[in-house]
Formats: structure tokens, sequence, C-alpha cells
């Protein structure tokens, strides 16, 4: 699609943004790409790179900047990954402690934070579902309700509903009720299942509510607990602190927690590293880049964990970080 030529001046123009932060202009484009180039050959690359999309020209500079797509093109061809010397791979290992599993994928999480400055983020395995032995429902607010759950081993967890209506407290004792009278002793995943045929021996919103609340329970019935690392660290990203807007995207991201499940659930499946820049995620944030990879016991997958930072990071450093945290991690997960 692109010429050497143009690669060059493309890959040129995003490592200097990625190590300065400034609009790169003809000069430095000419001086550090190495091609014997006048200016006005290489703002005609520019020019040809700006119209297919790769880069754009801030309206308070002459210089150019990547976009998403740019990057895209970038990460996929013309990259050179860093590999990570042996010394740093035996202090990543020695940083893992494998004494027990929640504070191995804590020490994971806060290992891909350090190493990079961003935010490091693990799915923990998948805990059994467990069954329950009593489920109530309390009225928050208007369109909030507490679900506190028993389960079969005396642990007691809650979760917040957000409910599209307001109910009555005579509607959640009778939902609370019913579950309590017809499925105690099942997990949540069975009763799911059961529901879908059953639910019509409730009244309609009762039904909703029930449905609202087995769905959100669910969720994380299975363990997916989620450990975030250094999201402070972003706001010191100078990229991310100068618009306000998006950082508190990004922690209302880090604290619902469900979307970035949904997309980390989904990398279990991938072979490797996982890289999504911008709105590739899914998760409608242009600014931000997230890159994945899955980790497993003895080849099994049961868990992803990610960095977060922003588009303009050093991205031939993050992904072999990355790239070895799973592997180290999956290898002490099956030692153990």
């Amino acid at each position: 699609m692109l010429n050497e030529r143009a690669q060059a001046l493309l890959k040129t123009l995003i490592e200097r943004y990625i190590d300065e932060g400034q609009p790169v202009g003809s000069h430095a484009l000419s001086h550090f790409s190495g091609l014997k180039l006048s200016s006005a050959s290489i703002r005609n690359v520019m020019a040809d790179l700006e119209t297919l999309g790769f880069v754009e020209s801030p309206h308070t500079s002459a210089g150019r900047i990547p976009t998403a797509k740019g990057y895209r093109f970038f990460v996929d061809s013309l990259l050179v990954v860093k590999p990570l010397d042996e010394q740093e791979i035996e202090q990543l290992g020695e940083n893992l402690l494998p004494d027990n599993p929640s504070r191995l994928i804590s020490s994971a999480s806060h290992i891909l934070s350090e190493l990079t400055r961003f935010a490091g983020v693990v799915i923990a395995p998948k805990r059994e579902a467990l069954a329950f032995r009593q489920i109530e429902f309390l009225q928050l607010s208007e369109k909030r309700i507490l679900l506190i759950i028993v389960t079969s081993n005396g642990d007691v967890q809650n979760r917040i509903i957000y409910t599209e209506k307001a109910y009555a407290s005579s509607e959640l004792t009778e939902a609370s009720s019913f579950l309590n009278q017809n499925f105690a002793g099942l997990t949540l995943n069975e009763i799911h299942r059961r529901l879908k045929e059953e639910l019509h021996q409730l009244r309609h919103n009762v039904s909703e509510l029930m449905s609202a609340a087995l769905e959100t329970s669910t969720r994380t019935d299975l363990g997916e607990e989620c450990v975030i690392s250094g999201e402070r660290n972003l706001i010191q990203v100078q990229d991310l602190s100068s618009d306000l807007s998006n950082l508190r995207k990004l922690f209302d991201l880090f604290e619902k927690k469900t979307a970035l499940l949904q997309l980390l659930d989904a990398c279990r499946s991938a072979q490797g590293v996982q890289i999504f820049i911008g709105r590739e995620s899914g998760l409608g944030h242009d600014e931000f880049s997230i890159i994945t990879a899955p980790y497993g016991v003895e080849g099994s997958v049961v868990g992803t964990l990610a960095v977060v930072g922003p588009k303009r990071m050093a991205y031939e450093r993050v992904i072999p970080i990355v790239d070895v945290t799973a592997r180290l991690l999956s290898g002490v997960l099956s030692q153990h």
C-alpha cells in the first residue's frame, strides 16, 4: 500500500512522536529518517500519507501526528519489537509471588503497571460456581437495588443492580421469596437456565427485576475477578491528563469493569498478544490502546492480562512486557 520511502517516513514520524509527543515537521523527518530527500519531497509524501489517513495536521502546528490508522500500520508492518534481556526476565520472574493465587494475580498486575508506567489489568482464573443459600433484594434508591447473595459456604456477596423502573418493597420481597423457595441450593447459572422456562409464574415487572439480577450476578459468579493496578499512572500521562473528559471515561471504565471484562474474556481464545488501538477495542475510547495476552495452566487458557495506556506508547517495549509476563505467569501457575 505504501512504497518504501513513505513507510520509512511514517515509521520515523511515529517513532519521533512517541518519543517527544510533539508534531513532527519536515526538518526532523529529514534528519532522523536518513533519507536524502528535499523538504519539498518530504512534504509531498506527508500530504499523501494525510490523504490516505495515516497522519493528520494539528491546527496549531505545521508538523503532523499519527492517526489510529497510522499506528495500526506501524504496529502491523513497521514495528521492531525489542525483546527483554535475560536480566529483565529474571527480575520479572522473581517478582511474581507464587505463594497463593490471589497474590500471584495481584503481583502480575502490579508488575505490568510498574514496568510500563500505565495501568496493568489481570483477569483472574474463574472460580467454581457456588450454590446460593439465600438471596435478598434491598432498595438503595429509586432505580438502584442491592442484591445480597449468601453462598453455600457462608460467603456473602453484594451486587448493585441498576433498573429501568422503581420497584416497591413488596415486589422486592416477592422476588426474593420466589428465588429462596424454589431455587436455594442451585448455582446462579443453573437458576438462570431454569428461569427462562419458569419466569411466567411471576408478574412481568418482577420477572424483569430477577432477570436483571441474575444477569448481573452470573457475570461474576464464575469468579471473573479483575485486578487493576496503576490507574493513577495515567493521570501523569500528558496526552490523557490534558483532556479530563477522556480521563473520566477511562476511570469510569475501570470502575464499572464490565466492558473491559468482556473484551479481555473475548481475548482468551486469541493466539498470543493482541493490540487494540483507539476505538478498535469497542470500548468507545479513541485515545487509549490496550495490549492483551492470554495466560494458562498446563496449556489451557485460564485468564487474560493487559496493559491500558495512551495510543502514544512505546509499543516495541510494552508488547514484550505483556507477552513475557503472560508466559511467566503461566509457568508459575502450572508449577503450583
